[in-house]
C-alpha cells in the first residue's frame, strides 16, 4: 500500500514536471517566432522605402497610349512602387524633349531635379527648370508642375519668359502643354530688346499695367 502511495507521488511529481516543461518550451517557441515575426515587419518596411528599380545613364524613349511622346535623358533614374503615392525620382537631373506625332520636338524642359508621380501623370521640376518651345521661346523658374491629365503646366513662382523682342519676369504662370498659350499671374517687368542686342537684365524696362500676358 505504501509502495503504491509513493509511486502515485512519483508519477504526479513527473506529470507536473513535464507540464511545467511543456510550458517552458511553449513559451520559449513563442518568444522566437515573435521576433521573427518583428524581423520580417521590418525586413517588409526597409522594402518599402527602397526602390523597385535603379538605373544609371539613362537614354530612353517612352511612349503614351502606344506612340512615342518623349525622350528621356538622365543620369540616375529610380522607381518607388511602394511609396504611397508611387514616383519615380530624377535626382541627379533630367532633360526631356517632347515630340508631336509627326516626332517634331514640341518643347524640351532640363532641371537639376524631377519626380514623376505616374499614377496621378503629375511632373514636379525643381531647380533650374529651362524650357524652350517650339516657337524658341525660354522659359526659366525654380520649380514647375506639369500635369499630363490636364494638359497643362503651371507654377506659382517666379519665372523668366525670353522671346525674341522683350524678357518679362512675372510671379507664376500657367500654359498649355506646348507653352504656345499661357498667362501670368502678375507680372513684375518687361525688358525690351534692341535690335541686334541680346536679352539681358540691364536692357531697357517698362512697366506693365496687366497681369495677363497672351503672345499672338
Amino acid at each position: 500500500m505504501l509502495l503504491q502511495q509513493r509511486s502515485n507521488i512519483l508519477c504526479h511529481r513527473i506529470m507536473s514536471i513535464t507540464i511545467v516543461f511543456g510550458a517552458m518550451v511553449m513559451l520559449l517557441l513563442f518568444s522566437a517566432c515573435s521576433g521573427r515575426g518583428k524581423e520580417m515587419g521590418a525586413a517588409i518596411t526597409e522594402r518599402d522605402s527602397l526602390p523597385v528599380m535603379d538605373t544609371e545613364g539613362v537614354r530612353t524613349l517612352i511612349s503614351d497610349s502606344g506612340i512615342t511622346r518623349y525622350r528621356i535623358n538622365t543620369e540616375e533614374w529610380l522607381v518607388f512602387d511602394r511609396k504611397s503615392p508611387s514616383y519615380w525620382a530624377f535626382e541627379k537631373g533630367i532633360y526631356l524633349e517632347k515630340f508631336d506625332s509627326v516626332f517634331n520636338v514640341e518643347a524640351s524642359i532640363k532641371s537639376d531635379t524631377a519626380y514623376y508621380y505616374d499614377k496621378e501623370r503629375l511632373w514636379k521640376l525643381i531647380g533650374n527648370v529651362d524650357i524652350e518651345n517650339l516657337k524658341g521661346e525660354k522659359f526659366n523658374t525654380e520649380l514647375l508642375y506639369w500635369d499630363q491629365n490636364k494638359h497643362r503646366v503651371y507654377s506659382d513662382q517666379r519665372v523668366r519668359i525670353e522671346q525674341p523682342d522683350q524678357v518679362i519676369y512675372a510671379r507664376g504662370f500657367e500654359s498649355d502643354e506646348q507653352l504656345n498659350k499661357y498667362r501670368f499671374f502678375k507680372t513684375e517687368g518687361v525688358f525690351y530688346v534692341e535690335d541686334g542686342e541680346a536679352p539681358g537684365d540691364s536692357l531697357r524696362t517698362d512697366s506693365v499695367k496687366t497681369d495677363t500676358i497672351k503672345p499672338e
